[in-house]
């Protein structure tokens, strides 16, 4: 099993940066995919990007492609997701998640608390 929790969410004007950090603990971090995903008010979790056990491939939503980069640190045991040029609509509860099933695409097995991103207009 893993723990995750998030960080680095907050207040931001449109057009600003923000970085998310994901700490894990427990079972290797490295066997796992990591994922990021988001929940706004009134709408449904939606996937935002994925890095593969070794970092050598990423995913991306068509919404954040250019903005955003996941990255992680074995070493550190931790995923990040820097973003960029964010807007308005970027703001939600942002989520990271591990998969252990070696399928990025799919369900993720665990899952953080979450960290509040709002974007100012």
């Amino acid at each position: 099993q893993v723990q995750l929790v998030e960080s680095g969410g907050g207040l931001v004007q449109t057009g600003g940066s923000l970085r998310l950090s994901c700490a894990a603990s427990g079972r290797t971090f490295s066997t796992y995919d990591m994922g990021w995903f988001r929940q706004a008010p009134g709408k449904e979790r939606e996937f935002v990007a994925a890095i593969t056990r070794s970092g050598s491939s990423t995913y991306y939503a068509d919404f954040v492609k250019g903005r955003f980069t996941i990255s992680r640190d074995n070493a550190k045991n931790t995923v990040y997701l820097q973003m960029h040029s964010l807007k308005p609509e970027d703001t939600a509860v942002y989520y990271c998640a591990a998969d252990e099933t070696g399928n990025p695409h799919g369900e993720y097995d665990y899952w953080g608390q979450g960290t509040q991103v709002t974007v100012s207009s």
